[in-house]
């Protein structure tokens, strides 16, 4: 028997189904069209694409694990398990995965996109904390510090802090789409910032402004802009919006240890999968003055996925 969990973010329509063990037995994910030179979607027009490309990825799902096996079915319905989280694009699975259930007369799991990619992290990662942990959730539409311990089916999330405006992920698309780089820009800027030139006249740096654990990312989007608009070198203010990021998140993160006392800490979301971000968290914050320990999903797991809300429904159906 298995679990069926759904996921339809913002820009990514996910599928999944995990078995009684805790196997992925099939996994499919189909990025929401964007436009050329646009940077993201209305959700309008999100929740349209998603109720196009649903049952597709549906029928290839049950094409290799009939439906007849299924025990239950899970699905992101909001975007984070706190009152009033609400965004359109999540109606979509909450409605296919209630008709699903109905129709197969199987339990239905409403959990939250934030607490399937905490679960597919720890999977992903091999990690079983029994203490609470911190977790940073950097994507598009989310860039948060939290402290989390688990429950049955779910997490119990507190906010340290997060964005006061852009998005990490937000950050990178702008600045990506400015160089001319399809959306999302994330896979496209790394690649770009691999060519800087770590020295000389050529590197540039973005400023961020961090007060306690919160901060700010629209000062570097317009920095970058006015970089780029001077003619400043491509790829140079690609590896400074990595710097910029992995900087920014250093000095919150230094703090919440001292304040906390919590050392592990999982790194989790589609711009958790850049490499140089990994190096440089890694670099900064495990070494003995520190203490941390870092865990991240695998680049392939890191963005918007279906894998953690399956996980979860197995917890509780």
């Amino acid at each position: 028997m298995a679990i069926l969990g759904i996921d339809t973010s913002a820009y990514t329509c996910s599928v999944a189904i995990v078995s009684d063990d805790g196997q992925v037995l099939t996994a499919h994910r189909r990025l929401l069209p964007v436009p050329r030179g646009e940077r993201g979607l209305q959700q309008g027009t999100a929740v349209f694409h998603h109720v196009q490309i649903l049952p597709e990825i549906l029928t290839l799902t049950f094409d290799s694990i009939p439906a007849t096996r299924l025990k239950g079915v899970a699905a992101a319905t909001r975007p984070r398990p706190v009152a009033g989280s609400y965004m359109p694009v999540f109606t979509v699975a909450a409605g296919q995965g209630r008709i699903l259930a109905a129709a197969l007369q199987v339990p239905f799991l409403a959990t939250t996109h934030q607490e399937g990619h905490i679960a597919a992290g720890l999977w992903s990662a091999g990690w079983h904390p029994c203490d609470p942990f911190m977790a940073v959730h950097l994507s598009g539409g989310t860039s948060e510090i939290l402290v989390v311990s688990r429950k049955s089916g779910g997490f119990n999330i507190k906010k340290l802090g997060g964005t006061l405006d852009l998005h990490a992920g937000q950050l990178i698309d702008r600045v990506g789409v400015l160089m001319g780089l399809e959306f999302p820009a994330g896979p496209q800027l790394e690649l770009l910032a691999r060519q800087a030139h770590e020295e000389g006249e050529k590197k540039v740096r973005l400023t961020s402004a961090v007060r306690g654990y919160n901060f700010s990312f629209s000062g570097p989007a317009s920095q970058a802009e006015r970089l780029l608009a001077a003619g400043a070198d491509r790829a140079a203010v690609a590896r400074a919006v990595e710097q910029c990021i992995a900087n920014t998140l250093e000095r919150v993160l230094r703090a919440a240890i001292v304040a906390t006392g919590i050392k592990d800490i999982l790194i989790v979301g589609g711009v958790a999968a850049n490499d140089y971000l990994r190096r440089r968290l890694r670099h900064r914050l495990e070494h003995r003055a520190i203490g941390a320990k870092l865990y991240f999903a695998a680049p392939e797991h890191s963005a918007d996925n279906a894998i953690g809300v399956a996980l979860l429904g197995r917890e509780v159906i």
